[in-house]
């Protein structure tokens, strides 16, 4: 099952995403969590950490779940 993510701004970058779900500790982990984890938003692969997600992307992470954003 999705965790929903929910966001207050009408987009998210990526890198602010992962720390919002928890994934990582800090802003300036996301260069390296993109490079050593294949994440998929709405099921395109991605490693850009400014990717904008907007309300109901679907964050797809093998190992850790899939996460949806809600605004």
């Amino acid at each position: 099952m999705a965790k929903q993510i929910e966001i207050s701004t009408e987009y998210i970058p990526l890198g602010q995403f992962l720390k919002l779900a928890e994934l990582i500790q800090t802003g300036g982990m996301a260069k390296w969590f993109l490079s050593e984890h294949e994440i998929y938003v709405n099921g395109e692969l991605e490693n850009r950490r400014g990717k904008k997600l907007k309300n109901n992307d679907t964050v797809d992470i093998p190992g850790f779940g899939t996460f949806i954003v809600k605004t």
